[in-house]
């Protein structure tokens, strides 16, 4: 199968064009970027949002739509997450290609608290409405070899230093992380079973923790001691709002809502190792 993804040199981009060259598939990405790590893929430089690039639709049996942000900057909300998946089912219905996976994001709903989520909820949308032959997929936090949240931000917020861990208010929220090696086979098996077509899937890990948990996972991992110290929902508030925030107001309102699902639809439908937490922390940290 002839396969491209629409912002496939990322994170999740990369895991998933291993596991389908793995499979035997012919793998194009596309983003802005234009270049990426693999071997063996073929990669092109343009802008889904501005349709820049996507003829390459043509040369493909599939596509799979990963483009994502977290925080706004140079690139909208609005352009990667709807304008962006627009352009490219008009290049879909122009090429008579009929095959795409949308990757988008749990929580995503049209009266979310978080921009991204509402926009996340239009580009589903875009999809559902489609005549293609469409799967969804809503994932949890992803975390994996590279990901910039375990490996990232939970990583430096340990490392600050002070002589405690500040957390967001009582930490409380739910998440259910999945492994980005669960979300590449998910992905892979969906493009080779016509029965996940018209369905849309919440992609969740094996365990559902709260926030305060995984920055006590990481804080073990990295063999830190220092205490947690719950810090008020409104010192975060405000301090989103300064110039040069480590966080923005959305990414702080995505972690008071947390996401959490019941992963029994996905694992009735996928084979998936399922893999937990724990047993990939040491490498997205580089600890041994």
């Amino acid at each position: 199968m002839r396969t491209l993804l629409i912002g496939g040199t990322g994170f999740l981009g990369t895991h998933l064009a291993r596991a389908l060259l793995a499979a035997g598939h012919e793998v194009s990405a596309l983003s802005r970027r234009g270049a990426g790590p693999l071997a063996g893929v073929r990669y092109l430089a343009g802008d889904a949002a501005r349709g820049q690039g996507i003829e390459a639709v043509r040369d493909a049996d599939a596509v799979v739509y990963l483009a994502g942000i977290i925080r706004e900057g140079e690139q909208t909300y609005e352009a990667v997450h709807v304008r962006g998946v627009r352009r490219v089912l008009e290049a879909m219905a122009t090429a008579g290609v009929r095959r795409i996976v949308h990757v988008s994001a749990l929580g995503a709903r049209p009266d979310a608290p978080s921009r991204y989520h509402t926009s996340k909820a239009e580009g589903e949308a875009l999809v559902q409405a489609s005549r293609f032959e469409w799967t969804i997929f809503r994932p949890s936090l992803i975390f994996g070899e590279g990901d910039g949240f375990f490996g990232g931000v939970l990583r430096d917020l340990v490392r600050l230093p002070l002589p405690f861990v500040p957390l967001v208010g009582g930490g409380g929220y739910p998440f259910r992380p999945v492994w980005a090696g669960d979300v590449a086979a998910a992905t892979l098996q969906a493009l080779e079973r016509p029965r996940t077509a018209g369905r849309r899937y919440d992609l969740v890990g094996p365990r559902e923790y709260r926030y305060r948990e995984l920055v006590e996972a990481v804080a073990r991992a990295l063999g830190s001691r220092k205490p947690l110290l719950p810090l008020p929902v409104a010192f975060f508030a405000v301090l989103a709002r300064l110039p040069g925030a480590p966080f923005t107001r959305d990414q702080l309102l995505m972690l008071l809502e947390g996401n959490t699902a019941d992963p029994g639809p996905l694992l009735a439908d996928f084979e998936l190792e399922h893999r937990p937490l724990e047993a990939e922390l040491p490498r997205i940290l580089g600890v041994r």
